[in-house]
């Protein structure tokens, strides 16, 4: 068809017509979260990123009339001026951190260019994994959808499928992409869940993620519960994970078998690269899709352990970078 003659004209001419949805989105949004009363009074910190949180999140956390926001980079700028919009560079949370000790929030939320991703920072300024906020968010779901399933994260601590079976759900294991999480959800009929990468999802919400979404309900569920976001991410970090390390491997897949050949005894799974796991420590160690890099995630029960088996496999691997 392009390669041809231009299409002949329409008899009739077609009509364009504009509708603004924010009211909408924003309607929905509240109802999820269990309406204006569902988050306590409390002032929390937001980072915008200059990215679109700052057109349809504002709307949303001020239908919460006991929710106080101090707002950063709110303004909606492509040329991110103030720092990437990228809230799992550690560094681009430094300013929220900061924010939050000035202003005595209880906790921040920073979201990504299009805010379909949100990170959490609690009162101290650390950075609370997306694991973590997994493991709340399925009590939120559970309380209202008892026995339905929670998608996670194959790199996310084990906490999240433990807390999970604890309430009576059923975790469900993906690789590592929303394009993968989403497919999975709605095959298995899982009420919601999450990331590491801050994609939380929402059967609710149009099988999708929303990052003030999931600020907001993680902010209901710790008011229901009297928590801080400090005290219920320190009740579930059981566990001691070595974060995300890349080793620049050229030939990926022969090195991925090496890993396996180097722990015998571990329960193999190849759902996304190799995984390992053992009694009380578990790896991953997948390729990257765009890089000539293997990424590598550990957990164990306690820091030596961790050490230990870090020691090893960084012997294997190299160098990371």
């Amino acid at each position: 068809m392009a390669e041809g003659d231009e299409p002949a004209a329409a008899e009739t001419l077609g009509r364009r017509e504009f509708h603004e949805d924010v009211e909408s989105f924003v309607k929905e949004v509240i109802d999820l979260v269990g309406g204006p009363s569902a988050i306590p009074k409390q002032k929390i910190v937001v980072d915008y990123a200059n990215g679109m949180g700052g057109h349809e999140a504002p709307a949303i956390f001020a239908a919460f009339p006991e929710l106080e926001v101090v707002a950063l980079y709110e303004e909606l700028d492509g040329a991110f001026p103030n720092h990437e919009a990228n809230p799992l560079k550690e560094s681009n949370l430094d300013d929220l951190r900061a924010k939050i000790a000035e202003t005595g929030a209880t906790l921040g939320l920073a979201f990504d260019g299009d805010a379909d991703r949100c990170a959490f920072v609690d009162e101290n300024g650390r950075t609370v994994g997306a694991d973590l906020i997994t493991a709340i968010l399925a009590r939120h779901f559970l309380t209202a959808h008892p026995g339905r399933g929670i998608i996670y994260d194959l790199r996310s601590s084990r906490i999240v499928p433990e807390t999970v079976e604890a309430l009576g759900g059923i975790p469900v294991k993906e690789r590592v992409g929303h394009s993968f999480m989403k497919k999975t959800m709605r095959e298995k009929d899982c009420i919601g869940g999450g990331e590491l990468s801050g994609h939380f999802y929402f059967r609710e919400f149009h099988d999708s993620d929303c990052g003030v979404l999931a600020g907001c309900v993680v902010l209901a569920q710790l008011g229901k519960e009297g928590l801080s976001l400090a005290t219920a991410a320190d009740e579930l970090r059981v566990y001691y994970q070595s974060g995300e390390l890349n080793f620049h491997i050229e030939d990926k897949a022969l090195m991925m078998e090496k890993v396996v050949e180097s722990l015998p005894g571990g329960k193999v799974d190849r759902l996304d690269g190799v995984m390992v796991e053992f009694k009380d420590w578990w790896v991953n160690v997948r390729p990257s899709n765009t890089e000539p890099y293997l990424r590598l995630v550990m957990e164990a029960e306690t820091p030596e352990l961790l050490a230990e088996k870090k020691k090893l496999l960084v012997g294997l691997l190299g160098t990371p970078v």
